[in-house]
């Protein structure tokens, strides 16, 4: 591109399941393994269908979904000329929710820590584990089997 560097942010470890996830939801709730796996394979074709009828989608502590359109350059003189066939392409906006603190002067996403701590890429980091408080080393380069505190 133009011979510099930048930084990126960079996934580390095996992507997170929906059987991953499911165990974890249900180790935290009064839900079965089974129940919430039945339940998180259905949210996609239930969101689907909610956001083809136009409406966004929120899910509380996580944020909202709702389909955007990529639209050909080839504007048109009036708005009864306006058609489908200039859609492009379609896709789904996300929208981490945001809280407020009690004066409204700070804003937090959801899903986004507070604080993230970058490493240079293959260095060697601490990981505290939720358990018992340790740490263990690693380094950000290594590919694990997705087993992270949660």
């Amino acid at each position: 591109m133009n011979g510099l560097y930048y930084p990126e942010a960079v996934v580390v470890g095996k992507r997170v399941t929906t059987k991953q996830l499911a165990k974890a939801l249900s180790d935290r709730c009064t839900v079965t393994l089974a129940d919430t796996l039945a339940v998180l394979s259905e949210l996609g074709g239930i969101m689907s269908t909610y956001m083809a009828q136009g409406r966004s989608v929120s899910l509380e502590g996580v944020g909202s979904f709702r389909y955007t359109i990529n639209a050909s350059k080839q504007g048109v003189e009036t708005a009864e000329e306006v058609s489908a066939n200039q859609v492009k392409s379609v896709r789904i906006r996300f929208v981490p929710e945001i809280t407020r603190n009690s004066d409204s002067s700070v804003a937090t996403r959801s899903m986004m820590p507070t604080a993230v701590d970058w490493i240079k890429w293959g260095e060697e980091e601490k990981v505290a584990t939720e358990e018992d408080g340790t740490t263990d080393s690693g380094s950000a380069g290594e590919e694990d089997e997705g087993n992270y505190p949660v």
